[in-house]
C-alpha cells in the first residue's frame, strides 16, 4: 500500500463531540482532507508547537518527551497513521537511535504533537484516505497562513480560540494588551494568549 504525506491544515471545534477538537490533515499534492478528533490538551499542545511567538514558562508533556529523547540521542523520523478501526486512528512513531530504527505505538494526537516538535513528516496509507478522507473544503475558524520553511510547508498561524464567542479586546490599549499577554503566558493560558496576540497583530 502506498503512503501519502499529510500536512496540518488546521484545528477547529469538533462538530461530533463536545469539548473536543478536529485536527484537519491534508494530503500533499491532493485535495483530500483527514479530520481526526482530538482532546483539548492535545489540541493546545499542537497549537503551541506551531505557534512561533509563544514560549511556555514550563515544558509541556510533549516538550518534556522531546527533551528526554534528545538527551538520549533519539530522533523521531516520521509518523505513520497506519490503521483505522471503528473511527479510531492508530499511529506509529518511527524513531532512530545510533542508526537503529524502532517503531513505537502512539495515539495519533500525541504522534502529531511530537512530529511537529521534531519537524518530522506525517504519512498515512491510501486505503485510510479512501475510507476517511473527505473532498469538501473544511474551513477552520480562521484561515491559515502557510509559508515555506526550508523544504517543508509549515503553518504560520493556527486556530486556537478558547471559546465559541470571540472576546472583544478592541477597547484595550496596546500596553494593556501586552501586559495581559504576559500574564496569560505566565498562567499557561495559551489559548487566551493567542487571542490577545492576534489583537496586537491587528494593531
Amino acid at each position: 500500500m502506498s503512503l501519502k504525506r499529510l500536512n496540518i491544515r488546521g484545528i477547529s471545534y469538533s462538530q461530533t463531540q463536545n469539548g473536543a477538537y478536529a485536527l484537519v490533515l491534508k494530503e500533499v499534492d491532493g485535495s483530500r482532507q483527514l479530520p481526526i478528533v482530538i482532546g483539548a490538551f492535545e489540541a493546545q499542545s499542537i497549537a503551541i508547537a506551531l505557534e512561533k511567538e509563544l514560549s511556555p514558562p514550563r515544558p509541556l508533556t510533549h516538550d518534556l518527551f522531546k527533551s528526554f529523547a534528545q538527551r538520549f540521542s533519539i530522533v523521531v523520523k516520521q509518523v505513520i497513521i497506519h490503521k483505522l478501526v471503528d473511527g479510531v486512528f492508530y499511529s506509529s512513531l518511527i524513531c532512530e537511535r545510533d542508526k537503529i530504527e524502532e517503531i513505537i505505538d502512539a495515539r495519533t494526537s500525541d504522534a502529531i504533537a511530537l512530529a511537529v516538535r521534531f519537524n518530522a513528516p506525517v504519512f498515512t496509507y491510501e486505503n485510510i484516505l479512501e475510507e476517511a478522507g473527505i473532498q469538501q473544503h473544511i474551513k477552520p475558524d480562521k484561515e491559515l497562513d502557510i509559508k515555506e520553511l526550508g523544504s517543508e510547508k509549515m503553518i504560520d498561524e493556527l486556530i486556537s480560540s478558547a471559546t465559541k464567542e470571540a472576546n472583544d479586546y478592541s477597547r484595550f490599549t496596546l500596553p494593556e494588551l501586552n501586559k495581559m499577554l504576559s500574564e496569560a503566558v505566565s498562567n499557561e493560558n495559551y489559548e487566551l494568549a493567542v487571542q490577545i496576540r492576534d489583537e496586537i497583530s491587528k494593531r
